[in-house]
């Protein structure tokens, strides 16, 4: 049984929704958030990366970067550039990238569906990243960014939602990297409680695709006010979480590659050996045009301008949920044991590329210098990383990438 409840949200002036609406915090650098939000004084991003508008290297983790979001927020809603619903509605959100639609239910899910395990995990949190959020939400008072969910399609939801996207949309933009959003609002009660009735009957789980840490932040922030509050009834807005949930099958998780900075003592005649003990290494006429992966337990390997293809040999490959991943092969059987990266998650001298920057971006970081040898892998499925969360098993880290990414700045919950 999972509990979806509509929320006033806090969301921009139709004018301005395309100035406002801003990449997640955790896809770019300060530098880089500086940059996008260059010229516009309404980007979202001088909420989430607040450091942009204080002085050169001010640490990320200051007291003053968490105020100035908080005076930036209440700067926008000051001017309406932010405005806040007048009635508890859902909403619908939806992204076309290259031809492909995504269209997912924006709700406000419960903090104890967390706890419960309804709402399925398949990362762990790191606490630095944890606290992070869980400052900036008790400064802003709201969850700016969304988690993505995603959930087992329903085919009376998706009734539903269709029929509110025949509708004129709220907004309708196109972003600088060509991603369609638009947004639906469904205001009316008999819809509301439809949506609510059906998540409770037949919507059993949800699973976090995206936004780990923002969940975990926002579930023990509730908490913790929970704990406070001697008048606590369960109904405020603190013990719910913003998300938007999408059906599976409109869900694409794309290759989360890997780039290494040395060889580990070995020489490349060495190391190709040594990997040729666990996978079949072919060289021919690769590029980025026909190296790709294009099933699972193959591999793209470049190294000193020459791109191999491995393939596991089939000995190493286990049945279980964990071990069939192509992840877990890859660092079982060659990053550990050959190039000697033992925690992935703490290691610096390797690095994880998403595979919406293409191969492209692997050959760039190994010719600069940078790096010395990159990894290109075949996509974890959806259905994998709900089998492996219903078995409450933890995939390896930086295992998958959704594209496209949800906006921050268009739906805010505040609490």
């Amino acid at each position: 049984m999972s509990i979806v409840r509509p929320f006033k949200a806090l969301r921009p002036a139709a004018a301005l929704v395309a100035k406002v609406a801003a990449l997640p915090y955790d896809v770019m650098n300060s530098a880089e958030a500086k940059l996008m939000a260059e010229g516009n004084p309404h980007s979202f991003l001088h909420i989430s990366h607040a450091e942009i508008d204080l002085p050169e290297n001010t640490n990320l983790y200051d007291e003053s970067v968490y105020a100035k979001a908080a005076e930036n927020l209440n700067k926008l809603i000051a001017e309406n550039v932010l405005q806040k619903e007048q009635t508890d509605c859902f909403y619908i959100y939806s992204l076309t990238m290259n031809g492909r639609t995504q269209t997912g239910l924006v709700a406000c899910c419960s903090i104890e569906d967390y706890f419960n395990d309804i709402v399925k995990k398949h990362e762990f949190t790191r606490p630095e990243k944890e606290e992070d959020r869980i400052r900036h939400m008790n400064a802003l008072q709201a969850q700016t960014g969304p988690i993505f969910l995603a959930y087992r399609d329903n085919d009376a939801v998706n009734t539903i939602i269709t029929q509110f996207k025949n509708e004129a949309p709220i907004f309708s933009f196109i972003a600088t990297d060509g991603v369609k959003h638009e947004g639906w609002k469904i205001e009316q009660a008999t819809a509301i409680k439809a949506i609510q009735q059906l998540f409770e009957t037949d919507i059993h789980y949800t699973y976090i695709a995206d936004g780990h840490h923002r969940a975990a932040s926002a579930a023990k922030t509730g908490a913790r006010l929970k704990e406070a509050n001697a008048n606590h009834t369960g109904n405020e807005d603190y013990n719910y979480f913003l998300s938007v949930l999408f059906p599976a099958s409109e869900l694409a998780i794309m290759d989360y590659n890997r780039v290494v900075k040395d060889l580990n003592g070995w020489s490349v005649t060495e190391l190709l050996k040594e990997i040729e003990k666990q996978f079949v290494v072919e060289q021919g006429n690769f590029n980025v045009a026909n190296i790709k992966p294009a099933k699972m337990h193959q591999f793209a390997m470049f190294l000193e301008g020459v791109w191999y293809r491995l393939t596991a040999k089939p000995q190493i490959v286990s049945p279980d949920p964990i071990g069939v991943l192509d992840v877990t092969v890859l660092q079982k059987y060659l990053l550990q044991p050959l190039l000697g990266i033992d925690d992935p998650r703490t290691d610096k001298r390797i690095d994880f590329v998403g595979g919406i920057r293409g191969l492209e971006e692997l050959e760039k970081r190994v010719n600069t210098g940078e790096m010395k040898i990159a990894f290109a892998l075949y996509p974890v499925s959806l259905n994998q990383l709900m089998a492996i969360a219903d078995a409450g098993s933890v995939m390896p880290p930086k295992s998958t990438w959704f594209e496209p990414k949800l906006r921050d700045g268009l739906f805010s919950h505040q609490f």
